[in-house]
């Protein structure tokens, strides 16, 4: 063996590993949603060349609010609003077309912040899509279950489920077919249609009706669609550039390692991440998880520091826990740091971002849960099965309240001893140290500690 070879002397420059050009950086959701992921990719959006979601669909629910103007994203990256970053859907999310250019009229009424959006946002040809039927079957699976077992799963009934399911039977549709042979794609949407109506002979579908509408959205999402790969890829190799990944719905809604069935149908932890944008492990960088400063849940299932007292009403009606794409009240609790440190196992975040401490204002003592026990029994991790959960019994740890408001708060000294005390807690606990503090409503009001 010798270093010529046909060609002469080999480039052994090859063989010198070569770090990352650009790395991702990735925000992730730590409990059960809703923890404020919008507010942390807003503030890192706003120096950011790329800002990508990776799965989930529209049933995810991020609110940004910019020179006081609230705008809702559901589908779009909440960076669709740096007018200098580009914006891209990855392969691994499920789109809903008519939500897509719904959500866009929408949010440009609001303020000026969503102007040319078309002209800064990439698609995914990889990406399936989520059709009108998927969304009436979610209906009327959920329909089924509280019939059956009495319980339904909570579902947001935008077709997420059956999209994902669609996409793991290998019978769904991509962006890629709907912009190329339009009459190729007619048939194949005409056979998944009578596959759904085979299944549910009282879905109502009117095929030809969301034809007519498909064909005239493949024209407007041709310009948008991209091979994701690649173009991930050229960001990724390329000249340096500030990549953030912004996560939809949250670690314990996470198909894999949430608490199923109560989950939603994608990797919402930082493996979907590399599946749902095509990016190497080696090239995910910094992975920051958004905590709630207390703990909230839509919907049913499991939920070991619930309160239904006064102390959940307190923090449901300052917290105004109302989720964004259903508008169903969340229920609330105390802080349950076993569940944050069980996302950290499977992320292994590098720092935390801690968000509406400011709800806590009014409380004169605050409870963690730092410990579940089963039968009288420690449990050495966060249970599997469902039953388990519904029947463990929360150890707290009580810690002093501060009872006077954080909102003018812009550094971690200005924040009252307590609090302090309350965020070295968690960052002891979950040997993570915390980056943000969020203390109200702005940009403004995310206090970085470091």
């Amino acid at each position: 063996y010798t270093d010529s070879g046909p060609s002469g002397p080999q480039d052994m420059s090859l063989r010198v590993p070569k770090e990352p050009q650009n790395k991702v950086t990735v925000v992730l959701g730590a409990q059960w949603g809703d923890e404020g992921k919008g507010k942390v990719v807003d503030l890192l959006a706003m120096d950011a060349d790329i800002v990508c979601r990776c799965q989930g669909g529209n049933n995810a629910g991020h609110t940004v609010v910019v020179d006081s103007v609230e705008y809702d994203f559901h589908l779009l990256p909440s960076g669709v609003l740096n007018k200098k970053a580009v914006s891209f859907i990855g392969n691994g999310v499920v789109i809903h077309l008519p939500g897509l250019f719904e959500e866009a009229e929408k949010n440009l009424h609001k303020g000026k912040g969503l102007q040319g959006w078309e002209e800064r946002l990439k698609i995914s040809d990889r990406a399936h899509i989520v059709f009108n039927f998927h969304q009436a079957v979610d209906g009327i699976q959920e329909q089924q279950r509280q019939q059956q077992e009495g319980k339904n799963l909570g579902t947001t009934k935008k077709g997420i489920g059956p999209a994902y399911s669609s996409k793991a039977a290998r019978n769904g549709l991509r962006v890629c077919d709907l912009v190329s042979d339009f009459k190729v794609f007619e048939e194949k949407f005409r056979m998944l249609a009578e596959h759904f109506l085979t299944m549910y002979p009282n879905l109502n579908v009117d095929v030809d009706s969301e034809l007519q509408q498909l064909k005239g959205y493949a024209e407007r999402l041709r310009p948008l669609v991209t091979d994701g790969v690649y173009f991930m890829h050229k960001a990724l190799t390329g000249p340096s550039k500030k990549i953030l990944v912004e996560g939809a719905n949250a670690a314990l809604l996470d198909i894999d390692f949430g608490t199923y069935p109560f989950v939603t149908s994608s990797n919402c932890t930082v493996g979907g991440v590399c599946t749902g944008l095509g990016v190497p492990p080696s090239y995910v960088g910094r992975v920051y998880g958004v905590v709630k400063a207390y703990t909230t849940r839509v919907g049913v299932g499991a939920f070991p520091t619930e309160q239904n007292n006064e102390t959940g009403d307190l923090l449901q009606s300052r917290g105004r826990e109302f989720g964004v794409t259903t508008g169903r009240r969340r229920r609330c609790g105390w802080l349950d740091l076993i569940l944050v440190r069980y996302a950290h196992m499977v992320n292994g975040f590098s720092a935390i971002a801690l968000t509406k401490l400011d709800i806590l204002d009014a409380l004169p003592e605050i409870k963690v849960g730092v410990a579940y026990k089963v039968d009288g029994q420690p449990l050495p991790s966060f249970p599997a099965n469902m039953d388990v959960l519904t029947r463990v019994t929360v150890e707290y740890k009580t810690l002093p309240g501060w009872c006077c408001s954080t909102e003018a708060a812009r550094s971690f000294e200005d924040l009252p001893p307590q609090a302090q005390s309350y965020i070295q807690f968690i960052e002891d606990f979950l040997q993570v140290p915390v980056k943000w503090v969020g203390v109200g409503k702005s940009r403004e009001s995310m206090i970085k500690l470091f």
